[in-house]
């Protein structure tokens, strides 16, 4: 039977299936949904935030319609995330058809995030449920000018919870500086509110926040401190002294915990923090904001006074410096170095140490984390490193070729990305642009507010004087990178020098910053991968020593009338296209061929792509 094309077959063969009809959704019911949202800064109160809501939303659209409310969706939570329960769930309603429209308060409690609430609004929309606003009952976020509107209410809200964000820190800065107390209370001291006089509402709010010392806990912290300044008693004894009189932590942890074998271990790190808490001595000290001790004096009663304070920080320094520490086996490769198994997968190694007991210290291998796995004398093994690195060589006659190379590089992978970036930021600057002409309209018949309309002028100009930065600073960026060439040749040149001549901790810290793996086969030989720019400036360097010989022995050949020597690859080098425009030469005929890749060099530096 001979063989049927599709073009010959007959018409009821390749006719396509009929298509299953899609259900169209239901049509929604004629009814309200109310959506209430109380972000998380407004948890303490969320009742009278619900019930405000409510009240704005009967009073303005409500009780002026004739529809029914089908029901009420509340969420106590942020409106930044979808990921909200009665959100999520008036979604599902709608989809079911269950009502018509949905109103909240404002746009910006139907979320912070505009790109997803004005997408749930067309979601809405799609199945038939209209999106409406109790501030602004008359506005439709589908229509094209409304939605604009719409569109700056949540922009607003942003800009409102930043400047609210700024708000707070500021007065949290404000009120540390004048020695006010803002997180937890330690140990020893309770938190304590209450209102404020007229006088201090304006600079700390209505409700004021204050430490004071705990009357049942105060005590035993005094009696602590006395322990400690008698220099008598370890930490680990004044644990001892607590727990037997009946003393815990405030999280209930005793001090002394009994083993079920019987022994004794004392909770020594809680005290240890107390005892350098600067707190109990009545003074506000804060790394994180630059406040050093016995500078701002706090608020609140003192635990300790600030000499006890001091002398006790002189007994434990004291202590501190008479003890002999056991320093563990430091492994130079620990999170570098990885085993290559025999079918190319990698494992990586841990560092272990053998009769760690012995005066010597013990044997430091780096082995497969588990019984009977593969080691490595970490000796050997870091031997073998700093040899690989010394092996890192730039010959400087072949400086000048590697910054031609990397000067194409970058013309042809970052300048051109930057075109691209260009293109995208000027775009954004045209937006901006076309937002405040069309802003200007609404303004103009009435339907933004002057106060508006000056906030997003601001924001606006923000954005201009941002974006023009940004293509200012791109302008500057090829010239960086050109400068910092040299710098990275003479460090790369140098690193097997340098690398023997630093410290244990140092060479550590230098192999984090180049070496990205340590590879070791089960042979014990090991290779490094290097990481950017070192991997590129490397092996850039070793493919223009390889196209450096063989345009040498060319040349070699040429003189003494021989043929050219055969490459050892038979294509462009992937790292640089070692030849020049677009055409090669090849070694059988002489002849030209089209290159598939146009070369990196520049055409006073030709250097021809030999092909077997």
């Amino acid at each position: 039977m001979p063989h049927v094309f599709p073009e010959e077959q007959p018409m009821e063969m390749i006719m396509p299936k009929r298509k299953q009809s899609v259900k169209p959704p239901p049509a929604p019911q004629p009814a309200w949904a109310v959506y209430l949202r109380t972000s998380s800064d407004e948890n303490q109160k969320p009742e009278l935030s619900r019930a405000r809501q409510r009240f704005a939303i009967e009073e303005n659209v409500l009780n002026r319609s004739d529809m029914p409310i089908y029901d009420e969706y509340i969420d106590i939570l942020t409106g930044k995330t979808p990921k909200r329960d009665g959100y999520q769930r008036l979604l599902a309603d709608a989809r079911a058809g269950k009502f018509s429209h949905v109103i909240v308060e404002r746009a910006d409690r139907f979320g912070r995030n505009d790109t997803e609430a004005l997408r749930a609004i067309d979601e809405l929309n799609e199945f038939g449920v209209a999106v409406r606003f109790a501030n602004s009952p008359d506005l439709d976020p589908i229509d094209p000018d409304d939605r604009v509107i719409v569109a700056l209410s949540f922009t607003l809200a942003r800009r409102e919870s930043a400047l609210l964000s700024i708000r707070v820190k500021g007065g949290l800065r404000a009120k540390r500086a004048k020695g006010g107390y803002l997180s937890k209370a330690p140990d020893g001291y309770i938190n304590v509110n209450g209102a404020t006089d007229r006088a201090q509402k304006k600079e700390l709010g209505r409700i004021d926040h204050w430490i004071e010392i705990d009357p049942n806990r105060g005590a035993i912290w005094r009696e602590a401190w006395q322990l400690l300044l008698t220099d008598e008693y370890t930490l680990a004894e004044i644990a001892e002294a607590l727990h037997e009189k009946g003393y815990r932590h405030s999280t209930g942890r005793p001090f002394i915990e009994v083993k079920p074998n019987g022994k004794r271990k004392a909770n020594i790190s809680t005290l240890s923090n107390a005892f350098h808490n600067w707190t109990y001595a009545g003074w506000v000290v804060s790394d994180h904001h630059n406040i050093p001790p016995k500078t701002v004096r706090g608020q609140w009663e003192a635990l300790v006074s600030t000499e006890d304070f001091e002398r006790g920080l002189e007994i434990l320094a004291r202590r501190n410096a008479r003890r002999i520490v056991r320093r563990k086996q430091e492994y130079l490769l620990t999170g570098l170095i990885y085993y290559e198994q025999p079918d190319g997968n990698l494992i990586r190694l841990t560092g272990s140490t053998s009769n760690a007991g012995r005066s010597g210290g013990g044997t430091a291998y780096y082995r497969i984390p588990k019984a009977g796995g593969v080691s490595f004398l970490c000796s050997d093994i870091d031997r073998m490193v700093a040899a690989q690195l010394g092996s890192i060589q730039v010959d400087p006659d072949l400086i000048p070729l590697i910054e031609a190379a990397y000067t194409h590089d970058l013309n042809t992978n970052i300048v051109g990305n930057r075109a691209n970036e260009r293109e995208r930021l000027e775009a954004a600057l045209k937006a901006v642009d076309d937002e405040e002409n069309r802003t200007a309209r609404l303004f103009a018949s009435g339907k933004i507010s002057e106060e508006v309309w000056d906030s997003l002028w601001a924001e606006w100009q923000d954005k201009r004087n941002k974006i023009r930065r940004t293509l200012e600073t791109a302008k500057m960026d090829q010239q960086a990178h050109i400068d910092n060439l040299a710098v990275a040749l003479q460090f790369i040149a140098r690193i097997g020098a340098l690398y023997n001549g630093l410290q244990r901790t140092d060479q550590k810290e230098l192999l984090r910053q180049i070496v990205h793996r340590v590879v070791v086969n089960d042979r014990g030989c090991v290779s490094l991968e290097l990481r950017t720019p070192f991997a590129y400036l490397h092996e850039l360097s070793d493919e223009i020593k390889i196209v450096s010989m063989r345009r040498k022995a060319r040349s070699a050949g040429k003189q003494s009338g021989g043929d050219y020597p055969a490459a050892s690859s038979q294509k462009c080098s992937t790292l640089i296209q070692p030849c020049w425009g677009t055409w090669i030469r090849t070694k059988i005929d002489g002849s030209k061929v089209r290159c598939p890749t146009i070369g990196r060099f520049p055409k006073d530096r030709r250097i021809i792509c030999e092909i077997a």
